[in-house]
């Protein structure tokens, strides 16, 4: 079983910050590839970010790349989305993922998902 939980999503400005948690309760999280997806109401789900399980390799959905950055921290069992130069069309439910023990950190690859967070980028 996997549990994800997200947090840190909220209200900002349009060209402001945001960093958010995701706090996961997986046996193997240090073997464990984890990703960001968002979807608006109505439309499909896009991939954001996604890091390996080593941490030693990142891919961004280039609506993102160069504004955010994906981390995680093995010792708290937590990955972190840092959102900058936030614009409108940021606005999403932010999914935090994950994909199984070694996986590779392509979007098809992650499996589990968690309930969300609320990010709204306000012009």
């Amino acid at each position: 079983q996997v549990l994800l939980v997200e947090s840190g999503g909220g209200l900002v400005q349009a060209g402001g910050s945001l960093r958010l948690s995701c706090a996961a309760s997986i046996r193997t999280f240090s073997n464990t590839p984890m990703g960001w997806f968002r979807q608006d109401p109505g439309k499909e789900r896009e991939f954001v970010a996604a890091i390996s399980w080593s941490g030693r390799s990142t891919s961004y959905g280039d609506s993102v790349k160069g504004r955010f950055t994906i981390s995680r921290d093995n010792a708290k069992n937590t990955v972190y989305l840092q959102m900058n130069s936030l614009k409108p069309e940021d606005t999403a439910v932010y999914y935090c993922a994950a994909g199984r023990p070694f996986g590779s950190i392509t979007p098809p690859d992650f499996t589990s998902w968690g309930q969300g967070t609320q990010v709204t980028v306000s012009s």
